[in-house]
């Protein structure tokens, strides 16, 4: 436990993931600055609590946050809160978001197939996108908080969680529930990333020398 607060806990301030989080977002407004206001920004999977402790602009941005069921939490007028799939943005018309917005999402949606369609979605309705994911080779697996474990066999991964708690994920007694878990998410490799987003520049967040997360970002 004390490895997960240590690296993967946002609610630590002092844990790497969070560190990182503050670097991330620094390095957002600062180019969020550089646009004039209001800014629409469609978040993909996305929560209000977020942007609240990001303690962004938040009066001269409009944030719809988007997801595949109700956020809960209190009715908040400075966000716009809709159901929707990441894969299928139809209901937006091609380039009618200021910036498209995504963080650690991507690698949830399913196969590369269905990674492709939502890279796919962002960079289409999006006239500019930041999307940040974890880089598969970092050592030590973000959601799970274990070293290697998303090279296991997907049944080594199922088997994991019906012994043990893994990072926010508890023991699981159910088998077909803790294979489940173990596929819900596919790490993407910073080649493939540069696949989904071709034109984007790559921004890389380095710990102890190795890329832990990187950020395809374009239209600034």
């Amino acid at each position: 436990m004390s490895i997960f607060a240590n690296v993967a806990d946002h609610r630590n301030p002092a844990s790497i993931a969070s560190r990182l989080r503050r670097r991330r977002l620094s390095f957002f407004t600062d180019l969020l600055a550089t646009l004039p206001a209001p800014v629409t920004i469609l978040d993909v999977g996305g929560t209000a609590a977020f942007w609240k402790a990001a303690a962004l602009p938040i009066d001269s941005v409009n944030v719809t946050l988007l997801n595949l069921r109700h956020e809960p939490g209190e009715d908040d007028g400075r966000f716009t809160r809709i159901i929707g799939d990441a894969c299928d943005l139809g209901s937006y018309a091609d380039g009618s978001i200021d910036v498209v917005y995504s963080n650690s999402v991507i690698e949830h949606v399913g196969s590369f197939e269905q990674q492709r369609q939502m890279a796919n979605e962002v960079r289409r309705v999006g006239k500019r996108y930041f999307v940040q994911t974890p880089n598969k080779y970092f050592p030590i697996e973000p959601h799970y908080v274990f070293p290697g474990y998303q090279f296991l066999p997907l049944e080594m991964r199922a088997f994991m969680h019906t012994q043990f708690r893994l990072g926010w994920t508890p023991r699981e007694t159910n088998w077909q529930a803790a294979m489940d878990i173990a596929g819900s998410v596919r790490l993407l490799t910073v080649a493939e990333v540069m696949r989904l987003f071709p034109e984007a520049t790559l921004y890389r967040e380095h710990f102890a020398g190795l890329t832990k997360s990187v950020i395809a970002y374009h239209g600034w």
